[in-house]
């Protein structure tokens, strides 16, 4: 199976494809508007803090807008998060920002900057929305309550189907990539070692690239409906290994990446956050976020002024187009 460990950028773009060049021209270096009005309704968030050397993740929660945006500056309160001591000054920080009943993600990156009077103050280098393919393949949404409690790693690893993987680069930037499956083929514990299967996203594969150069990783994997959690850290490969990607095949797709995280330490815990944020069962969709709109107005606001830009600035602005395409991509490209 070593033969087959994707170890370079140039090896991983020729079995993916590169990154097609518009994709970046969603993602702002700041929280305008819309982000800014995403955060003042989001109970829940998945947030990674990393040094370049080794990384955690940890979940944040609360009541909507636990946490609070300025342009240059996102506030987290160090009381919403279920390890605060994650959060020192000068860590890379990653997340993802969750709202009831809608399948896309923001996702903002930077630096802490500061800690203090009870907050971690993050300076802001990327926004942008993530597409839902996660959050519709792990049916997060429409999951009822889990009164279950596991003991067991393997049995509650079984039954994942969210997870929130976190990974950084040599620099310590940081990324935290939303993943979601049905139970049974989100992840798989054998032998000591945790398995996951690629899936069509956003193709920027940050993470992959990540752990192609800086493969310490973290995790925090989830049961919808459970404030249960594992919380994993490791040492991630990526490989096209038939056999292991054949065993993740949905609707008879089999990925063209599978990823292995050895020298796995695993602790099972209750999330605070996940509790706060009272998910489940989903009681109302947020109402007065258009995500198709967020991703048009993000690339018009991208600083990248050359033609593409403006070609995909022109193209996004018909009524209702980015909608259609949405719709359209997470049904016929969810595997």
């Amino acid at each position: 199976m070593a033969g087959t460990d994707v170890g370079t950028i140039a090896a991983l773009e020729g079995i993916i494809g590169k990154t097609p060049p518009a994709i970046n021209l969603k993602v702002i270096d700041h929280l305008d508007e819309g982000a800014q009005r995403w955060l003042a309704v989001s109970p829940l968030m998945f947030a990674g803090f990393g040094d370049g050397a080794s990384i955690a993740v940890t979940l944040g929660g609360g009541a909507p807008g636990f946490a609070v945006g300025e342009a240059a500056t996102l506030r987290l309160p160090l009381m919403a998060l279920d390890d605060p001591a994650l959060a020192e000054p000068g860590l890379g920080f990653g997340s993802v920002f969750l709202l009831p009943g809608i399948g896309e993600t923001l996702r903002i990156n930077g630096r802490v900057t500061e800690v203090r009077d009870g907050e971690a103050r993050v300076a802001v280098e990327e926004c942008y929305v993530h597409c839902a393919k996660a959050l519709i393949r792990s049916a997060f949404w429409s999951a009822t309550p889990v009164d279950d409690v596991f003991d067991d790693p393997v049995a509650f690893i079984s039954r994942t189907r969210f997870m929130a993987l976190a990974t950084i680069d040599p620099h310590g930037r940081t990324d935290l990539s939303p993943k979601g499956d049905p139970a049974g083929s989100m992840a798989r514990l054998e032998d000591g070692r945790l398995w996951f299967a690629d899936r069509p996203g956003n193709r920027r594969t940050d993470s992959f690239r990540n752990i192609i150069v800086q493969p310490r990783i973290a995790a925090a994997l989830l049961i919808p409906g459970s404030s249960q959690v594992a919380f994993l850290k490791g040492t991630a490969r990526l490989t096209a290994d038939e056999t292991a990607r054949a065993g993740f095949a949905v609707q008879g797709k089999t990925p063209l990446l599978a990823t292995c995280i050895e020298e796995v330490a695993l602790e099972l815990g209750v999330s605070g956050a996940l509790d706060r944020a009272k998910l489940w069962p989903m009681t109302a969709r947020v109402e007065g976020i258009d995500s198709a709109k967020m991703f048009v107005t993000h690339v018009k606001l991208n600083k990248g002024k050359g033609l593409s830009a403006k070609l995909a600035g022109a193209v996004m602005s018909v009524p209702g187009l980015m909608q259609k395409g949405l719709e359209r991509d997470y049904k016929s490209n969810l595997y």
